[in-house]
């Protein structure tokens, strides 16, 4: 029965997780197909655009021709004109001349007709008519102007859609993730000579199948990008997987994208359990405020965590190597245990994660634990947990922790700590996170899935200046009242070329703690 019953669960899972995966390849055709017509009618229109333009450029172009050969006709029936209107004159005086000729032939007396005939031919040498041309000056020819666009016309008639440019495939062995930064490689599938730019996009998502529509992030757009190769630096690794995808783009259209990859950051992220932490701190999942009237507050924010939630959870596919606890499965820390753990196991792979904190932090422990730690336990008192403990009351103390041992460190106390967490080989090791320095090492064979732990001791009145920063005043003393807000950042640990995260705790007094979660470096483990 119990056999039956544990085979029917794993089918209902199987088929959630396929039910997931349906209904998530249905939105994306659906955006698909709304993509469809988006793009179609934006193509459509500068079709239009592009053939209006044509047009302009042809009716310009006809026009300045037809000017062309209208300014030549003119130009030569002008100058036909003028050479008419001098064969006119030359004419009109040629005749002139003719009939003076003609008169001087019938003079009788010798002397006045030789006078007559010397002006005639004096006349005649400069008459107009014998020097003008007899030839056309302007050819009647306007052959110059015809035109052949039968080339043009076949270019025309040969107008095709612009060849896109074909998808970047993106080189996998190539791709680095490290020192917060990414670098992605791609080539083309052919030389094309006519790509001008190359656009990178990335997203983060904590997915490593298909994109969720309906919850994945926008794209990030890097443009104009020369080479076939770009890093992306600055990166905070808040989620599990990096969907990378390129696509090259000549002067006028941009290519397909290429098949999204999805690169791995195992960027271990994890909250903070409120249900089990101590009740005189008030957790949320980024959020501890030391709360001395007993946990009041706790409680309104347990009730308001569990509002509304199924009492059977759908299945959800987890990283290889964390996995989320089950809240509200253990008893509450109490008495001198002012403890909070992590809500994410470790179960395997390795792991990296920081605390800081000022200078007047006064005492505080960070390490990991097994699941069992009692209520009434702290961290390093039980052979199940181990941590670095710093206690800054009267004189500084530096130990690390194990089994109710406790060994001094003499180093200066960072402040800010490494720890990392190697499950498969049994290493826990604390570095001091600036300078590399390895702190203290235990060395042992974990059993157990292990849970981050910080311990905050309980606080104790003492004075202040009237400057600094405080919640409650008793004549001259002060009881300070912590509030301990959170803040993701994200650090490199160049010794094991790891990513990590830390997350920063203020406290009302100016005390600061930094939870910090880690990755290794990435590989790329599925494209899309």
């Amino acid at each position: 029965m119990d056999e039956q019953r544990e085979t029917l669960q794993r089918i209902v899972s199987t088929l959630a997780n396929k039910n997931d995966e349906i209904h998530n390849f249905i939105d994306m055709l659906n955006q698909t197909i709304r993509n469809v017509q988006v793009n179609s009618s934006k193509v459509i229109r500068e079709l239009d655009e592009e053939f209006d333009a044509l047009y302009s450029v042809l009716d310009e172009m006809k026009g300045t021709m037809a000017n062309t050969i209208q300014q030549e006709r003119a130009h030569k029936i002008q100058a036909l004109h003028n050479q008419l209107s001098q064969c006119g004159s030359a004419l009109e005086s040629s005749e002139e001349l003719l009939e003076l000729a003609a008169r001087t032939l019938n003079i009788m007396d010798p002397t006045e007709f030789s006078k007559a005939a010397r002006q005639i031919k004096d006349r005649v040498t400069m008459a107009s008519a014998f020097r003008i041309s007899l030839k056309p000056s302007i050819s009647d020819s306007m052959t110059h102007l015809m035109v052949d666009f039968s080339l043009e016309r076949h270019a025309l008639q040969a107008l095709r859609f612009l060849p896109v440019p074909k998808a970047p495939e993106i080189d996998t062995a190539a791709c680095l993730v490290a020192d917060n930064c990414i670098t992605v490689s791609w080539r083309m599938p052919e030389e094309d000579s006519r790509v001008d730019h190359f656009v990178l996009e990335y997203r983060k998502t904590n997915f490593d199948g298909f994109a969720r529509v309906k919850d994945e992030q926008p794209w990030e757009v890097i443009d104009y990008i020369k080479d076939t190769e770009y890093t992306l630096s600055g990166l905070k690794f808040d989620k599990k997987y990096m969907n990378v995808r390129v696509q090259a783009c000549n002067k006028a259209v941009a290519g397909e994208y290429s098949d999204p990859v999805t690169l791995e950051t195992k960027a271990f992220l994890f909250n903070l359990d409120n249900t089990s932490s101590h009740l005189n701190l008030k957790v949320e999942d980024t959020y501890v405020e030391w709360e001395p009237t007993g946990g009041k507050g706790q409680e309104k924010v347990k009730g308001k965590e569990n509002k509304g939630r199924s009492g059977a959870p759908s299945p959800k596919r987890t990283s290889i190597g964390t996995s989320p606890t089950a809240k509200g499965s253990r008893d509450r820390f109490t008495g001198e245990s002012y403890t909070v753990l992590g809500d994410t196991t470790i179960e395997s792979g390795q792991h990296y994660w920081e605390v800081r904190a000022q200078k007047d932090c006064k005492s505080y422990s960070v390490g990991v634990t097994y699941k069992n730690l009692g209520k009434f336990d702290q961290l390093g008192r039980t052979n199940s947990s181990w941590c670095i403990h710093i206690n800054n009351w009267l004189q500084s103390t530096f130990s690390a922790k194990h089994n109710n041992k406790s060994k001094t460190l003499d180093i200066p106390i960072p402040d800010r700590i490494g720890v990392y967490c190697n499950f498969d080989g049994g290493q826990l090791m604390f570095y001091n996170a600036n300078s590399k320095e390895l702190l203290y090492a235990f060395r042992t064979k974990f059993t157990q899935p292990l849970l981050p732990g910080f311990m905050v001791s309980i606080k104790k009145k003492y004075s202040i200046s009237s400057t600094e920063f405080t919640l409650l005043k008793t004549n001259n003393c002060v009881l300070q009242e912590e509030t301990w807000s959170i803040v993701f950042g994200q650090y490199f640990l160049k010794m094991f070329n790891r990513f990590h995260f830390f997350i920063s705790i203020g406290t009302s007094a100016g005390r600061i703690l930094h939870l910090g979660v880690s990755a290794m470096s990435v590989k790329v483990i599925k494209s899309l």
